[in-house]
């Protein structure tokens, strides 16, 4: 009976036991359903019934809770079921299940803090209550200012890890949930609650400055004990608590864990301080937990000296070691982490380290410590620390030799479930993928961060690049939700966005000259309008276009200022007076622009760094056709937002000025045969992807863009911004052999050489590691992976058909590239899994299958030029490829 029923219930939370008192219901329709023209939704709560609730609604993709808010702790079932118009309606669906948190008002417990606040230290708080009789309910609510792991009668509690996560702490805060039923016993139950410093106040950034959200860590929590009858047992910190020192002697979530279970710190219990912070109210997240996700084992082991070695997991990604064997009582065993190795073996981290004029460098270190208490079974796996990293050099003091069975590593991250699978006929390419996913996942920990080693900070620039793939890859709808909370939290006053979000130097409320005259970029702000208009895209979150409404508004209404009240020393020398259409040129303020682009080299062969090199001839260059290009960009698509919204008079109006910008756009920028001002790769790139070129020019601006390809060896010259959209654009504009030939290159600057050079994720630099073997900066940068989305939307040909939403109808039109003989791959989305598989035999004939889930239907456009439109279910379609014959009546297609 389910099999024709509404299935894949799910609610918009993290968690299925961390609700809010309004979620959003989704579901997928029926099989072999194209769409739904209504729906009844039944649920109970705490065992009563609500009253059904009807629509005539093609809507399945967050519905609002119908019904009035929910309390805490309520317990929910619910169902639906559909209609078609021709009358026939569906079974119910199974029921699927949620609970609400303990919403702020609720919680009745103190903030506890230990009394010794030295950065660094790691705490035990204490505290235990008696149960007189049994539980057969009960949930664990917990939060902290800083990282905690909770256990209960000496068992952790749950899965996650690094909780409750990276947050703005001044303005949000996350608890987590968890089911305590097992954990429970009648009588005398205890609590431990090891509390480190984390994302709230440990080290953070390039130059490791401590965290500015507090200088005192604290922790708070519930015990709420159901009991037959429905009466409740709850508890929680307070000033009964005790607070005292435990194996872990230091912890930093960068720095790393020292834990010494043969002599732990002296010092015995001691009151905590109660009520001594002051935290934001509670509430829970929409992403996913972090947690451990898979293991690996070593694929070498280098011994470099007696009791030294140099483990090769033979993966670069976010984790942490697990030991087993810890030696002899007393044994000290000193791990450091890193992303490279010497020619002889050695582990190396300088390419990590931090410098800019007139300061020390900041050596790079990523190290844990662990002192043996001789127990035969005892094992080291540090739970607050975090390290990014392939090899790990192990020291033991004994001098005894590491087996390779006693150490592990495990991989770290946000647990998001995975959507995009590809492969193809050229190795390489199947490989760059899988690179690309392993460098998103190591900078998946909570928040998208730039890389796991040196920085780790959720850099909007990097994200508003990579969005696009990552929805391909993952489902990241939560997790973003998650992080854009954080860019509004730390939003400035004027508008501006932040360089990075959650922001560890609390712009907001620690003004700092530099960092605020840095603060306000192009292609880094434009965020906040750009992943929430990707998540509508792809998820039919309309919910988190509505959530981020005003700091879109705030953001885009602080750059039409900037442009109209602020202009470029080029411009005021060209005339004093603004030409008519500067006041829609975004140049007087700040930004980034085209940040990274490939380096040139010197006469002697050396690379120039142009900003190092002339750092205020870089400071001070025109970046306005990125400012403008990126203006013209966020005020069209928050038009399109204010028309799902409702908005009327706000799509009007922007849609109006977004006309403006464009117009002076390229009055300013472009000439009257196709050519950019700037000339440059990533300047044809921007203008023909975001739609700044008129209909007339752009064969005209693609062929200036082939042409510096060509003048390059075909080798690409963008940088940050526009990297990930030179292949789809030269592809669009009819030069598919172009971008594969970019592609495909192995020598620098391209994807292949990374792998060449033995890449297992992608790197920050082209030259990551240079032909000699030594590295330079990040090994672990996600932005340039966001090629691989091409991978998805051209070699497999797998993309939404234009205005679609949620994936409600799609196209499919491979364009492989040369020698490619076939590509498998699939997309499980909103509606359910889309496949396709295509290849080319002996024959040179043309084969395409492709699976469409119900509330899809699929276009197949084939190399012939012929169409077949169907869906959903399986369909097929074949033709002889047309360098062989030109007859489009060839093609035959069966659903």
């Amino acid at each position: 009976m389910y099999d024709q029923a509404p299935h894949h219930l799910r609610t918009d939370s993290g968690s299925h036991l961390a609700c809010g008192p309004r979620p959003h219901l989704s579901w997928q329709l029926p099989e072999g359903w194209p769409r739904q023209e209504g729906y009844v939704i039944e649920a109970h709560v705490d065992g009563v019934a609500l009253a059904p609730v009807a629509a005539a609604s093609p809507r399945h993709l967050y519905v609002p809770w119908p019904w009035q808010p929910l309390p805490s702790r309520a317990r929910v079932g619910w169902r639906v079921r559909g209609h078609k118009d021709c009358g026939d309606v569906s079974p119910w669906s199974r029921v699927a299940e949620f609970e609400v948190g303990l919403l702020a008002p609720d919680w009745t417990s103190h903030w506890i803090s230990p009394p010794d606040q030295d950065p660094g230290t790691v705490h035990i708080m204490e505290g235990s209550f008696v149960l007189d009789r049994p539980g057969v309910r009960a949930r664990l609510y917990a939060t902290a200012l800083g990282i905690h792991e909770v256990y209960v009668n000496g068992r952790r509690v749950g899965d996650t890890e690094l909780a409750p996560g990276s947050t703005s702490y001044a303005e949000t805060l996350h608890a987590q949930a968890h089911d305590l039923t097992a954990h429970l016993r009648t009588g005398r139950n205890d609590i431990e609650v090891v509390l480190s410093d984390g994302w709230y106040r440990g080290r953070s950034g390039a130059w490791r400055k401590p965290a500015r959200w507090g200088t005192r860590t604290a922790v708070r929590l519930e015990v709420h004990v159901e009991h037959e009858g429905g009466t409740w047992t709850t508890v929680g910190t307070g000033p009964a608590w005790s607070a005292r020192p435990g194996t872990i002697a230091r912890a930093d979530l960068m720095d790393g864990q020292t834990t010494d279970f043969h002599a732990p710190r002296p010092g015995s219990s001691t009151s905590v301080v109660v009520g001594a912070v002051e935290a934001p109210p509670i509430d829970y997240s929409p992403a996913p937990p972090v947690r451990r996700i898979e293991q690996l084992a070593p694929v070498a082991v280098t011994r470099t000296a007696p009791g030294t070695c140099v483990v090769d997991f033979g993966q670069n990604a976010s984790g942490r070691v697990r030991l087993t064997d810890l030696g002899p009582a007393g044994t000290r065993t000193v791990i450091d982490h890193g992303e490279h190795t010497t020619p002889d073996g050695d582990l190396t981290t300088s390419h990590l380290d931090s410098s800019r004029p007139g300061e020390p460098p900041v050596p790079f270190v990523q190290r844990d410590e662990v002192v043996s208490g001789g127990s035969p079974d005892g094992h080291f796996e540090p739970r607050h620390t975090l390290h990014g990293f392939r090899y790990a050099k192990v020291h033991r003091d004994d001098g005894a030799e590491l087996a390779p069975s006693a150490i592990s590593m495990q991989v770290v991250h946000t647990d998001l479930r995975p959507t995009g699978t590809f492969s193809c006929s050229v190795p390489d390419l199947t490989r760059l993928h899988d690179v690309a996913r392993w460098s998103f996942r190591g900078n998946a920990v909570d928040v998208p961060t730039d890389c796991p080693t040196r920085e780790r900070l959720g850099w909007t620039g990097d994200y508003q690049i990579f969005v696009s793939t990552a929805v391909r890859l993952f489902d990241v709808d939560g997790f973003s939700r998650k992080w854009l909370r954080s860019v509004r939290d730390d939003q400035l006053p004027d508008g501006r966005v932040v360089n990075s979000s959650p922001d560890p130097n609390h712009l907001r409320r620690h003004p700092d000259a530099m960092v605020d005259h840095i603060t306000g970029s192009a292609g880094w702000g434009d965020a906040i309008v750009h992943v929430p208009w990707v998540l509508y895209e792809t998820y039919g979150d309309d919910v988190a276009l509505a959530e981020n409404w005003d700091a879109m508004v705030r953001w885009v209404e602080f750059a039409l200022t900037a442009a109209r009240t602020k202009r470029h020393p080029s411009r005021v020398e060209r005339s004093e007076v603004p030409l008519p259409h500067e006041e829609f040129v975004w140049d007087g303020t700040f930004h980034w622009g085209e940040w990274c682009e490939p380096k040139r080299r010197a006469a002697d062969g050396t690379l120039i760094d142009p900003v190092a090199s002339d750092p205020m001839g870089w400071f001070m260059a025109d970046k306005g056709e990125v400012g403008t290009a990126y203006l013209h960009r966020s005020v069209r698509t928050l038009a399109a937002i204010a028309g799902v919204l409702g908005k009327d008079d706000a799509a009007r109006r922007y849609g109006a000025l977004a006309g403006r910008v464009r117009a002076a756009w390229r009055t300013e920028f472009l000439d009257a045969t196709g050519r950019t001002t700037a000339d440059t790769q990533a300047s044809y790139v921007r203008a023909l992807a975001f739609d700044l070129v008129p209909p007339e020019l752009r064969d005209a601006a693609a062929d200036h863009l082939v042409a510096l390809v060509h003048a390059a060896d075909d080798h690409l010259a963008t940088g940050f911004l526009s990297t990930a959209d030179l292949l789809p654009v030269l592809a669009d504009t009819g030069h598919a052999d172009v971008a594969y030939a970019v592609l495909t290159q192995r020598t620098e600057p391209s994807w292949l050489a990374m792998l060449d050079r033995g890449a297992t994720t992608i790197w920050e630099d082209w030259n990551g590691v240079d032909a000699d073997g030594h590295a330079t900066a990040s090994l672990n940068h996600y932005s340039k992976g966001a090629v691989v989305r091409f991978l998805h939307t051209h070699t497999l040909g797998l993309r939404q058909a234009p205005g679609s939403v949620a994936w409600e109808s799609f196209v499919v039109a491979p364009v492989p590239g040369p020698g490619m003989t076939w590509a498998s791959g699939s997309f499980d989305g909103p509606q359910g899994a889309i496949t396709v598989n295509w290849s080319v035999d002996d024959q040179d004939t043309f084969s395409l299958d492709v699976e469409a889930p119900a509330g899809s239907t699929a276009t197949l456009a084939l190399p012939d030029g012929t169409t077949v439109t169907a869906g959903p279910g399986p369909v097929h379609a074949h033709c002889e490829l047309p360098t062989h014959h030109t007859e489009k009546d060839t093609t035959h297609a069966r659903a």
